[in-house]
């Protein structure tokens, strides 16, 4: 794809209202991308902060997920460096026990023509279970299963637990994730970021 049409592709999306009478706070898909970019975020929607920004992960999740990628701000919103793509790009309303989940319109729509608009991507982050449905459909029973497998994936793909605070108790449950995980997480990152 050239840049002249992937910049075509992602204007579309911007400007896409396929579920505007479903979502109570409107529409707004927030998403980083560029044909350059190294890393992929495939994560679930953007929360309420997120949507009142249009910028990817400007919440604490974000600041968690920084963290544990070991990258600065800087570099994180760099989209010749890092594509930000969630399963759903608008924020889907509040659930009972959180928010809802993405509407699937969005990637059976956008997902299979972005990702070929990003051949360079040697990482791909999957956050959340509706990533892991998409990105991983050999996954586990349960995120903490598909998360605790994640030496079993294929080296490009990382099994990740959404980085909200929501999820301090599985964090607390899963001190496995922090000995493990995170540091092959930092050094998967910065060998693709190298790239």
């Amino acid at each position: 794809m050239s840049k002249k049409s992937f910049s075509a592709l992602i204007a579309s999306v911007r400007a896409c209202t396929l579920c505007a009478g479903e979502l109570e706070a409107g529409v707004r898909p927030v998403l980083q991308a560029h044909p350059g970019a190294s890393v992929l975020i495939a994560g679930q929607a953007p929360g309420s902060k997120v949507h009142a920004t249009g910028i990817p992960f400007d919440d604490p999740s974000g600041n968690r997920l920084r963290d544990w990628m070991g990258v600065d701000r800087d570099t994180f919103y760099d989209e010749t460096k890092i594509a930000i793509l969630p399963m759903g790009f608008c924020y889907p309303g509040k659930g009972k026990s959180g928010d809802l989940p993405p509407k699937p319109v969005c990637a059976a729509t956008w997902r299979e023509k972005l990702m070929a608009g990003l051949p360079n991507i040697e990482l791909v982050l999957v956050i959340g279970q509706y990533a892991q449905a998409w990105h991983l459909p050999e996954q586990q029973a349960t995120l903490t299963q598909t998360v605790r497998d994640w030496s079993s994936y294929e080296r490009d793909l990382l099994p990740l637990p959404h980085p909200s605070p929501r999820n301090n108790i599985w964090l607390k449950k899963n001190p496995w994730f922090e000995v493990e995980v995170l540091p092959e997480l930092k050094a998967r990152v910065a060998s693709a970021l190298a790239v």
